[in-house]
């Protein structure tokens, strides 16, 4: 994008990179020294509060004006504006550089603020509405402006209240353990202007909790909060290589909706897998109960074991793979996660299978076969 609107307003040919101070998320910039026309000069780029502080100077074209503290509150009130229609805002600063001198990046001239907008997925709000439905809590943690991340927020449906709780990097870097703690308690909270580091602490934070903590993320600063998470979700068309390795799991169409369907999808697999060992296991009270009838009160044997092997044949068979393979539930999305140490084999599905459904089809079959032989004229 930057190279397409650079190229709108001048062609400047091509010229050789000689140098680099290479970004990092603690600066939050960094500055290329390149040679145009025989002379050398470094161009800065990166957040607005990380190259204001290092520009003595403001360029109009070809002149120049001393950067003064009115002209700095006009910039930061335009990088708020731009901030607060979802703009990912850049700053750009440059300097000429000497023969002998080495690349540094102070007293540096003021270039101008480009806002980038990276639009949300149309699926996305839909996903987050089934997210809150679900009771899944979902936090933005970005390095993002405020500003920016709160209109990104409210645009997906993540933030719907008038005043969410943000916390910056600055801030979160002075938090104790137990305060951190107690701001993730809060509804609605975003992290914003935050390291790789910081990113790990909030994952903690959350484990700590009790919390089983998902984390995805495209970017080399991401692999820490990525190792760290229960199960780290890497994106695998514009994630970097760094982050796919620290994932668990690589998500192909870098597509939030995806891990929502995933969710629905692992939910209906345990349910369904509930439902199939609750109809296997229902149909050994039946089977059972008319040999117990046979020996003790001396009735005419209800089944025998060709029979029961016919209804095992039928039943274990296209009926119970159908239970396995039926699709979600409608009502699946609108529950609270199960807990984490929730059994698949619980004493509720026991009781329900065996006293409850199992009883219900035994007497239901003995009622039948009773009715039948009293037709046939048998007595007691």
């Amino acid at each position: 994008a930057l190279l397409t609107f650079a190229r709108d307003i001048q062609d400047f040919g091509e010229a050789a990179v000689l140098s680099e101070i290479p970004f990092d998320s603690e600066r939050r910039r960094m500055s290329v020294v390149v040679e145009h026309e025989g002379q050398r000069w470094l161009y800065c780029k990166g957040a607005p509060e990380a190259v204001l502080p290092l520009c003595v100077g403001i360029g109009w074209g070809d002149a120049e004006d001393v950067l003064d503290a009115a002209a700095r509150q006009r910039i930061g009130a335009a990088q708020d504006s731009m901030a607060d229609q979802g703009l990912r805002v850049l700053a750009f600063a440059c300097r000429p550089l000497s023969d002998c001198e080495p690349p540094s990046e102070s007293a540096l001239i003021f270039s101008g603020l480009i806002g980038l907008q990276d639009p949300p997925r149309q699926e996305v709000p839909e996903a987050m509405a089934r997210c809150h439905s679900a009771g899944i809590k979902v936090i933005m943690v970005t390095g993002d402006h405020p500003h920016t991340a709160l209109a990104i927020a409210r645009d997906i449906g993540l933030v719907r209240s008038e005043h969410p709780l943000i916390v910056a990097g600055d801030a979160l870097r002075k938090m104790t353990a137990a305060q951190l703690q107690i701001a993730l308690d809060s509804p609605e909270i975003l992290f914003t202007r935050v390291t790789a580091e910081q990113k790990m602490l909030v994952v903690q934070a959350l484990k700590n909790k009790g919390e089983i903590v998902a984390v995805t993320g495209d970017g080399v600063n991401d692999a820490p909060a990525l190792k760290t998470a229960h199960i780290g979700i890497a994106m695998g068309i514009s994630g970097t290589d760094v982050a796919k390795e620290a994932a668990d799991m690589i998500l192909l169409d870098d597509n939030f909706a995806s891990i929502v369907n995933a969710v629905e999808e692992g939910r209906a697999v345990f349910e369904n897998i509930r439902k199939f060992l609750t109809y296997i296991l229902t149909s050994n009270i039946p089977e059972l109960i008319p040999y117990l009838a046979f020996v003790l009160f001396k009735i005419p044997l209800p089944l025998t074991i060709i029979q029961i092997l016919a209804v095992d044949l039928g039943t274990d068979m296209l009926p119970a793979l159908a239970l396995g393979a039926e699709r979600p539930d409608r009502g699946l999305m609108r529950k609270s996660p199960r807990p984490a140490n929730e059994r698949l084999l619980s004493w509720s599905l026991l009781a329900r299978a065996y006293l409850w459904l199992g009883l219900l089809q035994a007497s239901a079959a003995m009622l039948a076969f009773f009715f039948v032989l009293y037709l046939g004229g048998w007595n007691y």
